[in-house]
């Protein structure tokens, strides 16, 4: 069957159309996607404004769907299309009201069922998505997967979840603040690298003292005199939540009291981002080891923006592996990591082998706040 992903929930206009082949394993075909980004606007404001993004939507929407179905072949008025799957949440309210409308509207002209999927699932299950040929997918087999713990982390949310299996998720633990995206778009902010800022951050980073991936990719390493050390908020407490902003106003404070000449020099930044993807990733991993070892779990599965951190992959499969627990790590293709119409039409299309989906399209609105469980 195929199905058509409709992704919305914050600054990327998304549209894909996936053939879906099998039931238990299924082997999922990329026809076409699209991704309509926002960074260039974002840029002038050093984030995402919600009615700016809104407004981009509803102009890129149209435009991303001709796309698609043109390069999928398919015709306009009868493509072929067994259900639209649409992201409902969560999200930014007017985002997701553009792509849900959008999808409700396209849903009536074909006269097909129309699935709300929810975002943070999408995430979870790009990690289980294994490229076996070009833009071709095959699920893992839930065997292998089940029970894991999936860390989520992108610039809206930070959570780490309890999977038992598909459909099957408790969140465990989530941010009390700042998520781990956004506190690297903030502090990039703060070093004048722009936006977006976890790339931004990495690449800096990259280019100063040794990390564990730096190490092991160039010879040119930074033999840098600065000693910069940011604190890592709540790493040590009992529960499995997160909090960032207080890491963000350290670098800010930390950037203050630093004199001109040096926060202007390229040691200084680059010593700077360096601690700072340290700093967020050891938490990430503190919490993500010790859930799983709580929880026995067989898997953790990495994904949203932040899972394309190569650092973040690098030091968390290194982490498993001295720990010896036997689990594995599943994570996205990079093109997976970020916001795509591939997530909800993955997950829509399990919602609807299973007919959880309303019978009238018009019962679905948007939930900026709702959960994966």
């Amino acid at each position: 069957m195929k199905i058509l992903g409709i992704e919305t929930s914050c600054d990327d206009t998304c549209i894909a159309v996936l053939e879906a082949t099998g039931t238990v394993r299924p082997l999922f075909n990329i026809l076409a996607h699209a991704i309509s980004s926002q960074t260039e606007l974002n840029k002038k404001y050093g984030g995402v404004y919600p009615n700016e993004a809104k407004r981009a939507h509803k102009e890129n929407l149209p435009i991303a769907l001709s796309a698609v179905l043109s390069k999928a072949r398919l015709p306009r008025k009868n493509p072929g299309i067994r259900a639209i799957a649409v992201t409902y949440g969560p999200g930014l309210s007017p985002c997701l009201w553009e792509g849900v409308n959008f999808a409700k509207d396209l849903a009536r002209s074909w006269n097909i069922p129309l699935v709300p999927a929810n975002h943070m699932e999408g995430h979870l299950l790009c990690a289980l998505l294994k490229e076996t040929e070009p833009k071709t997918f095959r699920l893992q087999s839930a065997k292998r997967v089940f029970p894991a713990i999936a860390l989520l982390v992108s610039g809206g949310h930070t959570q780490i979840i309890v999977a038992k299996a598909m459909g099957e998720y408790k969140v465990i633990g989530e941010t009390r603040d700042d998520a781990a995206g956004e506190a690297f778009d903030k502090t990039a902010r703060i070093l004048g690298l722009g936006y977006p800022g976890g790339p931004a951050i990495a690449k800096a980073a990259m280019a100063g003292r040794p990390t564990l991936l730096a190490a092991q990719t160039t010879k040119k390493i930074l033999n840098s005199k600065l000693e910069i050390v940011l604190p890592r908020p709540m790493m040590h407490t009992k529960d499995f939540d997160f909090s960032f902003s207080g890491l963000k106003t350290a670098v800010l404070y930390k950037h203050k009291e630093t004199d001109e000449k040096t926060r202007q020099s390229k040691e200084y930044i680059q010593e700077m981002a360096r601690e700072i993807q340290q700093a967020i990733a050891d938490v990430l991993i503190v919490k993500t080891m010790k859930a799983a070892e709580q929880y026995g779990a067989k898997s953790i599965l990495l994904g949203g923006g932040v899972s394309a951190n190569q650092e973040l992959r690098t030091r968390l499969q290194k982490s498993m592996k001295e720990r010896a627990s036997g689990a594995k790590l599943f994570a996205p293709s990079p093109f997976l990591c970020t916001d795509n119409g591939i997530m909800p039409a993955v997950s829509g299309y399990f919602l609807f082998r299973k007919g959880l989906y309303p019978k009238n399209p018009d019962t679905i609105e948007a939930q900026p706040n709702v959960r994966i469980g």
